[in-house]
């Protein structure tokens, strides 16, 4: 009796020695985490007391580096929403394409070797992918449109579709494989081919991981760096055509952070500025995507 109160005692202690070793990972988590908004918010309102809002949001030229300055972010925004815009129309397609494939036609053997191989893509450091779309996709476009310029922001955008492929094709695919087999089964019983019932129910009951994988990917792709400063260019423009050089937030922080602006100046502070808008964007469509998921949920017994 007093052997198994001791081995009970122990158990409670380990127990709660674990409990509290979480207690202190999830404090660290988050105070890291309001660490980084603090220091972006504390830097970009310094900013913000020498740079009016409105003319941040609204001015059409970024040239915080010129003599002549002008801090409108609208050209950096412009030129991330189109590679995102290009990525996404790559990996949507081919990703939801590639999901039902795994998971209603494909045999477990090639699931097994299939999922794996693809998800290696995700494995590829982020400059492979540059230099990739730098030195073969944009010779290969160039080819089909003459016009393309060297840095443009179709090549990465292309690019950065087959980098998020993964997460949209891999996510879909776990969404599709947990919709219940009975679902499946009743669409055969009612006359179905296996095409409709990929597209009209497991679809539609696993919409919701889907669309989480779909604002994941964009949250990727709005924050990927390496590849677009390489291949999109350093030329902040006002533009929706694919075929001419951009530049994108993040690649506007991977230039000034190259150590040739002082710190403390305005120059510098910029970084903090699109950093805070990235942030936000980032932010809410982790929202939207928590949203969408509790929206168009589904729960089977």
């Amino acid at each position: 009796m007093k052997e198994t109160q001791r081995v009970l005692r122990r158990a409670k202690k380990e127990e709660a020695f674990v409990r509290h070793l979480f207690f202190v990972f999830s404090l660290v988590a988050i105070f890291t985490t309001l660490g980084i908004i603090g220091m972006l918010f504390f830097e970009s309102a310094l900013f913000f007391r020498k740079v009016n809002v409105l003319s941040f949001l609204t001015d059409t030229q970024w040239t915080p580096l010129f003599y002549e300055k002008h801090f409108g972010i609208l050209p950096l925004l412009c030129g991330t929403l189109l590679t995102t815009g290009i990525a996404i129309l790559v990996a949507a397609p081919l990703g939801i394409l590639i999901a039902i494939f795994l998971s209603e036609y494909a045999t477990p053997r090639t699931r097994s070797i299939c999922k794996p191989i693809l998800e290696v893509l995700a494995g590829v450091p982020t400059v492979v992918y540059g230099y990739f779309a730098l030195l073969f996709v944009t010779p290969l476009l160039k080819r089909i449109i003459p016009s393309l310029a060297g840095f443009n922001a179709l090549s990465p955008g292309i690019v950065m579709g087959i980098m998020i492929l993964p997460l949209v094709s891999s996510l879909s695919e776990d969404a599709m494989h947990a919709v219940p087999q009975s679902l499946r089964e009743a669409g055969y019983a009612l006359g179905s081919t296996k095409f409709e019932v990929a597209t009209k129910i497991v679809f539609p009951a696993a919409f919701s991981g889907i669309t989480a994988s779909f604002i994941l990917a964009l949250s990727r792709a709005i924050g990927e760096t390496m590849l677009v400063t390489i291949a999109a260019g350093s030329m902040p423009q006002l533009t929706l055509n694919p075929l001419v050089p951009i530049m994108t937030m993040t690649a506007f922080i991977a230039t000034v952070s190259l150590g040739d602006v002082p710190a403390g100046t305005l120059e510098y502070q910029t970084i903090f500025a699109v950093g805070l808008v990235l942030f936000l964007f980032t932010f809410f469509l982790n929202l939207i995507a928590r949203r969408l998921r509790q929206r168009f949920r589904e729960v089977y017994q």
